[in-house]
């Protein structure tokens, strides 16, 4: 179904355009916050398991095409959950104990400019100067986080291992979007594909889960830890997923995709005032050169017309 062309939004519609942000960034500083209560790992399972259960109703009601989805594009549907909560979920919980959030949301971001390197090599997508120049300005943003402004880091090959984790979550993000444009996927509809990926997801969760419960990772047992997964599940998850798809509709997908420009200034912000975070000269060299970067190389550039005299 067409997404219907934005004419007068109402207010209650740029409150879920403006939280949409909020909501996603939220991920990192729970997760973040969790640590040393709970496993990282076995905090994706429960936040995406427990987001499954929640979706059960919506399942149950369009129980046919589910089951369809399910049975005719079974590996879609794995890889989907892979992808999207397996390594954006469980890899994202586990490097968030070696680098900080403000860090990862800002590497984060970079997954827009990974879709495009996608489609270029394996959708004949051409690449023109501007996106080009783009990336290598996001690029340059990120490689400021991730030696924190130190270029000796280069010859001294001092990284945070945690870093690279996040940028590998950002690419396969990339390739999560690129699969979920396939028409199959695109036929379910977006609720429902939510919950059939928090079960594929969850799945694909559970072997490092109980892997790492048996090594002697951490089950939640106390009201913090609880807190934080019940914010984590309607938070990051319910309530980030709800106000995306309601922007996607009301606004369209180009406007859409700005709030995750707006992910690196309001998850640092978050860090500083929940988690105490400091905020440093590199932060704000990445957040200049990441979002300029980004916007430079997604934004659609309106041809102006010409006119006879």
């Amino acid at each position: 179904m067409p997404s219907p062309t934005p004419k007068s939004p109402r207010p209650g519609d740029w409150l879920l355009f403006v939280m949409a942000p909020v909501f996603f960034s939220s991920n990192l500083i729970f997760g973040r916050g969790i640590i040393g209560e709970i496993g990282p790992f076995i905090t994706a399972f429960i936040r995406w398991f427990g987001s499954g259960l929640i979706m059960v109703p919506i399942l149950y009601a369009t129980w046919p095409v589910a089951r369809g989805f399910v049975r005719n594009h079974t590996w879609l549907w794995l890889w989907l959950g892979f992808l999207s909560i397996g390594i954006c979920g469980g890899l994202v919980y586990w490097a968030l104990t070696l680098t900080t959030a403000s860090n990862a949301t800002l590497i984060y971001t970079t997954s827009s400019l990974f879709i495009i390197l996608l489609e270029w090599a394996f959708a004949g997508r051409r690449i023109s100067l501007r996106e080009l120049f783009g990336m290598i300005v996001a690029f340059a943003g990120v490689a400021a986080i991730v030696l924190r402004g130190d270029l000796a880091a280069l010859t001294h090959m001092r990284f945070n291992i945690g870093d690279f984790g996040m940028l590998t979550a950002a690419i396969a993000f990339a390739v999560y979007s690129v699969l979920l444009r396939r028409p199959a996927a695109q036929a379910v509809p977006p609720l429902t594909l939510f919950g059939l990926m928090s079960f594929s997801g969850s799945l694909v969760l559970l072997p490092p889960a109980i892997w790492e419960y048996w090594d002697g990772g951490l089950l939640p047992s106390t009201l913090n830890a609880w807190s934080m997964i019940a914010g984590i599940i309607l938070l990051a998850s319910l309530a980030a997923f709800f106000c995306f798809q309601h922007t996607v509709r009301v606004f369209g997908p180009a406007t859409a995709g700005a709030t995750l420009y707006m992910m690196p200034p309001v998850s640092i912000i978050m860090a500083v005032i929940f988690l105490g975070e400091t905020f440093e000269t590199y932060h704000a060299v990445g957040i200049i050169l990441v979002l300029g970067g980004v916007i430079l190389a997604t934004a659609k550039m309106k041809r102006p017309r010409l006119r006879n005299a």
